[in-house]
């Protein structure tokens, strides 16, 4: 992976770390940009940097390392997918549990972006991310499961992006957490950034790169403690910023992880119930059509495993 080293000029001091990124000839767009510090491939001075508005000055040495794609993995395969709502700027989707979302190292087939090209083309989804995420606006885990947006068009999908930024999409998800929670209703807020020695896993914390998260969760449900276990607490947790992992790390972060959540949950706990995968399910999203104005909303009921899951503790309710 090449590696490259820029000095920040006078013209330059004041601009935006993503905005400066996306200036340079080896980075496609600004969304491959904001993608590299999400990844933690950004150096400011040898510290890793991750927030997009951070603001470089004068002699600031900035280190950048591009991961590129070969363009031949990005091919165009047939994969259904489970459309909810479609029109010429957007589409609404139900993403399956192990599709990965876009195309990456260990992962260059058999994702959501493979399917939409097979779909719709590169001419017919819109490029805010690079080149190697067509039509992608926001992520969900390779294990989680639910409603997606998909933007065909670039100033559907700016907006779309825009309103997801100012928090007037609203996206609700259902969860299985650990333990029995008291409050009827909560919030986390605790600014989250990737680990320093662990690279794959988030962290809460107040670091340089940290950047502001917070959900809010309404108890559906309670169970009681089994031989095996202290009981579980049945959400509805709502984003209002979109962190990389923000409710599996919130939920660790308050000591109620996410059931059968591999990297932040509690070791075993998946099979307890007959899960393969973390209790995550993105359920409802509501947003103003950025184009039309019209108000939308789509709900998404749990998946077979989530059902089964959740309908084996039925005798155990509270």
């Amino acid at each position: 992976m090449p590696t490259y080293k820029h000095t920040v000029t006078q013209a330059e001091q004041g601009s935006r770390i993503d905005a400066l990124l996306a200036s340079f000839v080896e980075i496609a767009s600004r969304g491959e940009a904001v993608r590299l510090l999400e990844d933690g491939l950004v150096l400011i001075n040898s510290s890793r940097h991750t927030a997009k508005k951070r603001i470089v000055l004068a002699g600031d040495i900035i280190e950048y390392t591009i991961n590129p794609l070969p363009e031949q993995q990005l091919a165009a395969e047939h994969i259904d997918l489970d459309i909810r709502f479609e029109d010429e700027y957007l589409i609404i989707l139900s993403k399956a549990a192990g599709m990965v979302v876009h195309p990456g190292h260990g992962h260059e087939e058999g994702t959501l972006v493979n399917a939409l090209l097979h779909h719709y083309g590169y001419e017919n989804l819109a490029l805010l991310q690079g080149e190697d995420r067509p039509g992608i606006v926001h992520r969900l885990d390779k294990d989680t499961s639910g409603l997606m947006l998909v933007a065909k068009e670039g100033q559907a999908g700016l907006a779309l992006q825009e309103a997801i930024r100012t928090r007037n999409v609203e996206r609700r998800y259902l969860s299985l957490v650990h333990g029995y929670i008291a409050p009827e209703t909560g919030l986390v807020d605790a600014p989250i950034s990737r680990g320093s020695i662990e690279r794959m896993r988030m962290v809460v914390g107040d670091g340089p790169s940290s950047r502001e998260a917070i959900t809010t969760f309404k108890v559906l449900d309670r169970f009681g403690a089994g031989s095996h276990d202290d009981g579980y607490t049945y959400l509805e947790c709502k984003l209002y910023t979109g962190r990389t992992h923000q409710i599996r790390v919130h939920m660790n972060y308050i000591s109620h992880p996410c059931v059968g959540d591999p990297t932040y949950g509690r070791l075993g706990s998946a099979a307890q119930l007959g899960l393969t995968r973390q209790f995550l399910h993105s359920w409802q999203l509501r947003f103003t059509h950025p184009i039309t104005g019209d108000a939308l909303e789509f709900e998404d009921n749990l998946p077979d495993d989530l059902a089964a899951a959740l309908s084996s503790l039925e005798d155990r309710k509270l």
